[in-house]
């Protein structure tokens, strides 16, 4: 049986933390002039996966 690839996209988006695996938020890479400081702050913030997708994600990373 080979060794079980992780998914390069998947390992460059995730981080695996203790309790949560992290995510990036989206919108955050242009147009930034139009959105105001508050969405800005609110868009800095590490975020967690949603609890479905987290049987996924771990496969894609090679930690399940």
């Amino acid at each position: 049986m080979p060794k079980m690839k992780t998914v390069r996209g998947a390992a460059k988006r995730f981080k695996v933390k203790k309790n949560s695996i992290k995510r990036g938020a989206a919108f955050r890479s242009h147009i930034l002039t139009k959105k105001s400081p508050k969405k800005m702050r609110g868009l800095k913030e590490d975020k967690t996966i949603d609890s479905c997708d987290v049987k996924r994600v771990k496969r894609m990373l090679g930690k399940a």
